[in-house]
């Protein structure tokens, strides 16, 4: 949801800032403009002196809007390279014995990573997220134990039966994990 409200979102920005760029462009060369739109002439500025005179009074007003565009660059900067950081791993490259490799989505491993270890006892849910580089994934495990769960015997069956098998089932030489184990939280009870 979130992935569709960022595009969504880069989107609606893009073509406004498109828009209003275009159209101050056009009126730059002299093409036509509707008679409402801000700036309409070839010699048009887009803020009047009117307008500067009156904010050089406000001492505040020049550092506020500086701030503001400072902010508003640092949040781009910040949103470009969280978009090209990606460190959700995608696929999983499988020694197939042939020399050539194949493919494994990396959702899928850790889909059945994560449904191998629901089925250990104590554990309520699991979230199961590979990192790494395709030839040498990692894995991040959040668990969620039961009330009654010892973590002990929980960690101990994750790494000896879940995180062997999908090892092993991919071929890999090592799987290496880091666990965080969580438990359910619950409302007090009232006592009468």
């Amino acid at each position: 949801m979130l992935r569709i409200l960022n595009r969504v979102l880069l989107g609606a920005v893009g073509l406004t800032l498109l828009v209003v760029g275009g159209s101050v462009l056009v009126a730059g060369l002299g093409g036509p403009v509707p008679s409402w739109w801000f700036h309409d002439a070839q010699g048009d500025v887009l803020l009047a002196e009117s307008a500067r005179d009156r904010c050089r009074e406000d001492t505040w007003w020049w550092p506020a809007v500086f701030g503001a565009l400072g902010v508003l660059f640092g949040l781009m900067v910040w949103s470009v390279i969280a978009q090209i950081r990606r460190n959700r791993l995608t696929e999983v490259l499988v020694d197939s014995g042939d020399g050539q490799g194949a493919l494994l989505r990396a959702r899928a491993l850790a889909g059945v990573l994560a449904g191998a270890a629901e089925e250990l006892d104590g554990v309520d849910q699991a979230d199961v997220l590979l990192v790494g580089r395709r030839n040498a994934p990692e894995a991040r495990v959040h668990l969620v134990l039961s009330a009654g769960a010892e973590p002990k015997e929980t960690l101990r069956g994750l790494t000896d039966e879940a995180l062997a098998q999908a090892r092993d089932s991919a071929g890999l030489e090592r799987l290496p994990a880091q666990v965080e184990l969580g438990v359910v939280r619950r409302r007090a009870q009232r006592v009468s």
